[in-house]
Parts: C-alpha cells; sequence; structure tokens
C-alpha cells in the first residue's frame, strides 16, 4: 500500500549546490541552492529567488559558478544557505571561502570547494525564479582526479534529504549506467 503526501517538493538525490558570483564591485557571495541540476548536455537550471544577493549579482554580472558542496565543507556549505548576503557583507568570509577569478567568466571559484560549473547566464524568469546557465567550463582541483578523471568518492558530495532535512554523503557504486540493463536484451 503507498501513501499520498501531495505535490512536494521530494527527490532524491538532491544536489547540494553553492552557487557564487561576484557583485558589480567584484566582492563574491554565495548561496546554498538545493533545487536545480542539469537539463542539457551545457546547461544548468536553479531555482533560486531575485531577493538573493547572488541572485542580484548574477542578473548584473550574467555569469556564476556552482560547485557541490561536500562533506568536508558541509558547515560552509549549510552557513552560506542560512545567512543572507544582504545582511552579512562578510558572508564569504565568514565561510572561510577563499575566490579564485575564473580564467573563463567574471565569478568566482570557491577554492575549498574542488569541483565547478563556470556559467554563463541564459536566462531568468523572476515569475518562476528559474534561472538558466550555459556551462563553459567544468574545472576540478587534481586531488579529486583518479586516472585524469573526477572520482566521486574524493570529492565527496552531498545530497539534501528534503524530508528530514539532512546532508547526506554519496555512497556505494551499485550498479553499472548503460550496461546492467542489457542482461534483459
Amino acid at each position: 500500500m503507498r501513501k499520498n503526501f501531495g505535490s512536494k517538493s521530494w527527490l532524491y538525490p538532491m544536489p547540494v549546490l553553492i552557487v557564487a558570483a561576484y557583485d558589480e564591485q567584484g566582492t563574491p557571495n554565495a548561496m546554498n541552492a538545493a533545487w536545480g541540476g542539469i537539463f542539457t548536455d551545457d546547461h544548468i537550471g536553479i531555482c533560486i529567488s531575485e531577493g538573493h544577493k547572488t541572485t542580484k549579482n548574477i542578473l548584473a554580472t550574467k555569469a556564476f559558478t556552482v560547485s557541490m558542496a561536500t562533506a568536508e565543507q558541509i558547515v560552509a556549505c549549510d552557513y552560506v544557505g542560512i545567512v543572507s548576503g544582504n545582511k552579512e557583507p562578510e558572508k564569504f568570509a565568514k565561510a572561510g571561502f577563499t575566490a579564485v577569478r575564473s580564467e573563463v567568466i567574471n565569478a568566482p571559484i570557491i577554492e575549498q570547494l574542488p569541483m565547478t560549473l563556470e556559467c554563463e547566464l541564459v536566462s531568468y524568469d523572476t515569475e518562476s525564479n528559474h534561472l538558466v546557465g550555459r556551462i563553459v567550463n567544468v574545472c576540478a582541483d587534481e586531488q579529486i582526479l583518479t586516472d585524469g578523471k573526477i572520482d566521486y568518492r574524493k570529492l565527496r558530495p552531498i545530497t539534501y534529504d528534503p524530508i528530514h532535512h539532512h546532508y547526506i554523503e554519496l555512497g556505494e557504486v551499485v550498479g553499472n549506467a548503460f550496461a546492467d540493463g542489457k542482461q534483459l536484451k
């Protein structure tokens, strides 16, 4: 038997995305955003309201970065989700983040988060709060690479549990994509 819960924003896994942008003076800000993901080969969609300092920065500079939150940086990643950059001008520094200017867009890469999508703003819908960015580069710290590829075990990304409000580290490999289903052919 199943239980109905009605319309909810529940989905597993829900990535914990740290979105960062500079303001017009070059000051970085970052926020935690759980409602987002990849929807084409080179586009990401994120639901963030226009009242956020980070959203205002993105609309002004037309560029932003998206980093995966990690188990190692869970306190800082949660902090940038519960403190407003509109109220705390030193939010980025208080999180312990260091900004490194992207080589390809006008946005900060957070040095402490080892995987980053560098994006150009494509569109922002104020009615739905839906931001779309074109991914122009993905960069990763060499410390999370194995054989030249990003290794999720070294990255240690976390997901958000929207029901219990927990962060969960990704676990073990349980199968092989585009392969295991061939058993049924």
